[in-house]
């Protein structure tokens, strides 16, 4: 194995987004269903808010690990585990951009 590969070097981080996009995917299902019975307690229901989550969360993977995964260099961990599974639901944020102040602004 070469050190020198790309996905040897993101390994931690794939690691981590997988592990955490299975349990998304799990609460998205437990979500799914919970919200389509409150809704409307059908089959139909459910199974569009489960679809929405998913791809809600799948979507955030790709992003997630798009914006963050060549800084990830520490060793995967429960904590870390955490981290991402609680990144995959708040990924709006990432793409949420800093201003810079304006400079000439009066």
């Amino acid at each position: 194995m070469s050190y020198e590969d790309p996905l040897w070097k993101l390994r931690h981080a794939l690691a981590g987004v997988a592990l955490a996009l299975v349990l998304a995917v799990l609460v998205a299902a437990l979500l799914g269903s919970l919200l389509g019975d409150v809704v409307a307690g059908t089959y139909g229901a459910r199974v569009a808010f489960y679809s929405a989550l998913l791809l809600y969360v799948v979507v955030g993977a790709g992003v997630l690990f798009a914006k963050v995964a060549q800084h990830e260099k520490r060793p995967l961990s429960p904590g870390r585990v955490g981290l991402w599974f609680a990144s995959l639901w708040l990924w709006p944020l990432l793409l949420a951009r800093r201003r810079p102040p304006d400079a000439g602004a009066p």
